[in-house]
């Protein structure tokens, strides 16, 4: 099969490679259909991510069909179509009980294991371990592309922004981030039934893009964000914050214009340390949430989509084969010269 390789930083290849076969009897083996790029798989390649070894398969989002089942599995059977998440759960342990599969410790204490600790998605074909409890069958009459960012940044923006922001019906939402992720947030968001979604960017291009995944108001990022936002919600400032990008410049703005009793709901995977003003903080009673997604909601995601209450398949603006993944990552790496918000790479 061909799979797209990480060589080391800085290196990738879409390369031949043995096919995948059964390793465990609760695996299957999908035949990839669709799948896209992730910006984790971008600091991956920068080598920001020790963790991932060269020559590993990159990749953690996907919609495929089983095509082997191990012997184990008997919820499967060959011919399904079913969507990979990036997280796996192994169903038994005490995260995944309590809904918190991304501390999965049937995969050894993390449940994100494709294109990371495994072999990932991006190729012809993939194993899934413990597959009954971690992939989701895709509703007949829904496409691909319908259901492919619930894979990920879907299930990211609502459980980790919206759930632990604890976003309420008539709230005044901020998102800092207009890229993919603060958009599946603005999404969600507006399920939740936020009054005034605020989407916060320097892009021009991303803030236009908000506008169609439910942002109300758009503020250009900069010197005036504050300011701006404290007048669309009459100086008391956002009753929900949500940080999108994970630099320290945006955790801090998102400090500053949540109200008192507020939330700061980050999303954002930050590199760098940053500075907790808790001097400040401590006597406006905020509250601050961190997270990596469980994927707990996508059941719930997968529905919407299939009633149409949900477009995700807004967020692919770019479309190539499998075999044109080189050329869509160099897209999708210059997101902003190409005005690209996801990729669809189909088989």
């Amino acid at each position: 099969m061909k799979a797209l390789v990480f060589g080391g930083p800085g290196k990738r290849s879409w390369d031949s490679k043995d096919d995948p076969g059964i390793e465990d009897p609760t695996d299957v083996i999908v035949k990839i259909d669709t799948t896209t790029i992730c910006g984790t798989d971008l600091h991956i390649l920068r080598g920001d991510v020790p963790t991932v070894t060269e020559g590993r398969t990159l990749g953690h989002e996907a919609v495929g069909t089983v095509v082997q089942t191990g012997a184990a599995v008997t919820g499967l059977s060959e011919g399904d179509k079913v969507l990979v998440p990036a997280i796996t759960s192994c169903g038994r342990c005490g995260p995944c009980k309590r809904g918190m599969a991304a501390h999965c410790q049937g995969s050894g204490g993390l449940g994100w294991l494709f294109g990371h600790l495994v072999d990932g998605l991006q190729a012809d074909y993939a194993r899934v371990p413990f597959a009954e409890t971690s992939v989701h069958q895709v509703p007949d009459g829904v496409t691909d592309e319908q259901v492919l960012f619930l894979s990920d940044i879907l299930p990211t923006g609502y459980e980790i922004g919206v759930q632990n922001g604890r976003v309420k019906p008539g709230d005044a939402v901020a998102v800092v981030g207009a890229g993919p992720v603060g958009l599946a947030t603005m999404m969600t968001a507006a399920i939740a039934g936020a009054g005034r979604i605020i989407a916060i960017d320097l892009s021009p291009s991303r803030l236009r893009h908000a506008e169609s995944f439910g942002a109300t108001h758009t503020v250009a990022g900069g010197d005036d964000a504050e300011r701006e936002v404290m007048e669309i919600t009459g100086g008391e400032g956002a009753d929900v914050a949500i940080e999108a990008v994970g630099v320290p410049e945006t955790f801090d703005l998102c400090t500053r214009i949540v109200r008192p009793g507020g939330t700061v709901a980050n999303i954002g995977v930050h590199g760098a340390p940053t500075t907790l003003h808790l001097e400040d903080l401590w006597i406006r009673n905020i509250t601050i949430t961190t997270g990596l997604v469980s994927g707990s909601t996508i059941p719930t995601l997968l529905a919407l989509a299939r009633d149409g209450r949900i477009e995700a398949e807004k967020l692919g603006t770019h479309h190539f084969s499998l075999s044109e993944i080189e050329q869509a990552y160099d897209v999708f790496g210059a997101a902003d010269e190409h005005d690209a918000l996801k990729v669809v790479l189909s088989a």
